[in-house]
């Protein structure tokens, strides 16, 4: 029986292909999964973008002996086992992690519990563990089968917003009382207006975005003022911090240059290089403070580390109740089913052609 999966140029992302492959026989040890569902955002995209330079190419390697120069994009979503080579882990089972853009794969559980495991395949052992953890939906605190098209959209993105936030209350705000958050219509920028509003509510958020999104900005009540690019130039003068999603750089430019000094901070958010960002002069010199790139699966680290995966869970369990009750309504999910779909989509996601307003999953 063979899978199909979606192998995309790394080189233009526009281009794809669908190829089928034989997975021959499940190794000792290992389970092999079924694909259910996954979401296709930005955010995969972004995997994409800069899969060579943060290795997000290499958790999914593409079959077949002409796949040079092609690449899997990395998923979130949820999935079956639909064979096993493990004792622990039982055919049935449900898990909730990364999955490549395709019908199906092969992991090998390790660090086995209750709640979860990691895929301890050899070529997957050089990336951020983050992305090897899967969780089993039966001992899960944060899976609500009524809401598994939600955490599939907005689940990674909001664990973003959530340690954005978790960073910049442990640093005080670095001093200010407003965060500036470009492309606020991004699903990562709301799920940060959220964790602040919850956790960081004496922080005002300011939401920037183009002036086609303003009204559903505006309607997820998530930021405490809205503005367009355009306005960047009327914003008050006081401290601040900025909090950049869009990735462009004469906006990022135009914000250092009105703030200047008062600028207290300028986060980067993202795997984007910051000198992949074009239009800075010289060498990127820019008025106000270096920006610094977040990179989330690091923080995530550090914060399991500091307070336990039972404690770091429930946090972010708490906070992921209080998003997903900011969030109803605002967000249509859309599902899709077959390989093709997801082809199609990531194609439109690559342009820059879906509606903010929409979430896509898709069912293989």
């Amino acid at each position: 029986m063979t899978r199909q999966q979606v192998q995309v140029r790394k080189d233009d992302l526009s281009q794809s292909r669908i190829v089928a492959v034989d997975p021959g026989e499940l190794l000792d040890g290992a389970v092999r999964l079924k694909v259910e569902s996954f979401a296709v955002t930005a955010n995969n995209v972004t995997y994409a973008v800069v899969g060579d330079g943060f290795g997000y190419w290499n958790f999914f390697p593409p079959a077949g002996d002409d796949a040079d120069g092609y690449g899997i994009v990395p998923m979130w979503g949820h999935a079956q086992v639909i064979e096993s080579r493990h004792d622990q882990i039982a055919v049935g089972e449900r898990v909730y992690g990364y999955l490549p853009m395709g019908e199906g794969f092969d992991a090998m559980p390790g660090n086995v519990t209750a709640a979860g495991f990691v895929d301890s395949a050899d070529h997957r052992q050089k990336m951020s563990p983050i992305y090897n953890q899967y969780a089993r939906l039966s001992a899960d605190p944060e899976h609500d089968p009524e809401r598994e098209g939600e955490r599939m959209i907005f689940g990674p993105l909001f664990r973003t917003g959530f340690l954005i936030d978790y960073f910049m209350r442990s640093e005080n705000w670095f001093g200010a009382k407003e965060a500036i958050l470009t492309s606020a219509s991004s699903k990562t920028a709301m799920g940060l207006a959220s964790v602040m509003k919850q956790n960081s509510p004496e922080t005002k958020r300011v939401g920037l975005t183009s002036e086609a999104n303003v009204e559903f900005v505006e309607e997820t009540g998530l930021y405490s003022k809205v503005h367009t690019y355009a306005e960047i130039g009327t914003l008050p003068l006081h401290d601040c911090v900025t909090v950049d999603f869009a990735g462009n750089a004469d906006v990022l430019r135009t914000l250092h240059e009105h703030f200047t000094d008062m600028l207290k901070y300028s986060c980067l958010v993202g795997a984007t290089h910051i000198e992949a960002r074009s239009s800075l002069d010289g060498e990127g010199n820019l008025p106000g403070p270096k920006p610094t790139l977040f990179f989330a699966p690091d923080h995530a680290v550090a914060f399991f580390k500091q307070h336990g995966a039972e404690r770091a869970g429930e946090e972010i369990a708490t906070a992921w109740g209080g998003f997903l009750t900011d969030i109803a309504g605002n967000v249509e999910i859309q599902r899709r089913s077959g390989i093709e779909a997801a082809q199609d989509v990531f194609t439109r996601m690559v342009t820059g052609s879906v509606d903010p307003a929409k979430g896509i999953v898709i069912e293989p």
